[in-house]
């Protein structure tokens, strides 16, 4: 059998040193969902939001097998805690599921020049429009599968409103490029980023991005930056995020 679990104290131990900020999410409460094999002494728990899955605890095939009825996508990335997670993900999905690497950065809340990226923000040519998302834009980001992860994990506006923030560029009405919450944890959030494709490699998603890090620096709040590749980590490590350690992720296709 597979538990719900909604006292996440009995399952934070098996996640403990994990510094995930989407697991936060989960256990706190905000967003996302945790399963355990039991619910009084759970031994195997799996924290799961969005597109990102994480097991921790004692390999248990139950858990990787188990897709939540609210799950109707056919993506998942699975990020094992160890060796015997991994090999019973494979295992389970054979020719399925892929082996990857992600690229963690440094949690480090005071490591950013705020100034240089004020700047930056406005450096934006004149025919363009840096604008903060509001209730018309996150219907925009929502009408594009490209930019729709930067606000779909919030069900609806008023969710976004409360717990989210993000930062887009627009030509005419346009969404070009965006950085925005994909998940949000109580003292943070996990970045999305992303660029229309016709307009990448042009420095847009810098802006966006040293936009939305400065703009959570006003709120206290701390922008994670989980890479999912090296493109990815070097433009962290361009808005001054540092990295830490590579790790193993398992994409699954046919969820």
């Amino acid at each position: 059998m597979i538990y719900e679990i909604t006292d996440t104290k009995k399952v934070s131990s098996l996640f403990d040193k994990w510094e995930e900020s989407l697991i936060w999410s989960c256990l706190q409460g905000i967003m996302g969902k945790i399963y355990a094999d039991d619910l009084r002494a759970p031994a195997a728990a799996m924290a799961i939001i969005g597109d990102f899955s994480f097991y921790a605890g004692n390999a248990a095939i139950e858990l990787v097998s188990y897709k939540p009825g609210w799950c109707t996508q056919d993506f998942m990335i699975m990020i094992p805690q160890n060796d015997s997670w991994k090999k019973a993900i494979l295992d389970f999905y054979g020719s399925r599921a892929t082996v990857i690497s992600r690229y963690a950065t440094k949690k480090e809340p005071h490591i950013f020049d705020i100034k240089k990226l004020e700047k930056a923000a406005a450096s934006l040519p004149e025919q363009y429009d840096l604008s903060m998302i509001d209730e018309q834009l996150y219907h925009l980001c929502r009408a594009e599968s490209w930019s729709a992860d930067f606000v779909s994990q919030f069900p609806d506006y008023e969710a976004y409103r409360k717990w989210g923030i993000g930062a887009v560029i627009r030509k005419e009405n346009m969404i070009i490029s965006g950085a925005s919450s994909y998940s949000r944890y109580k003292d943070g959030i996990e970045i999305e980023i992303d660029t229309r494709e016709s307009y990448r490699r042009r420095g847009f998603a810098y802006i966006c991005g040293a936009k939305l890090i400065s703009e959570c620096a006003k709120r206290n709040l701390y922008p994670s930056w989980d890479a999912h590749n090296k493109g990815s980590l070097a433009l962290a490590e361009k808005l001054g995020y540092h990295y830490s350690h590579t790790y193993t992720a398992i994409e699954i296709r046919g969820y």
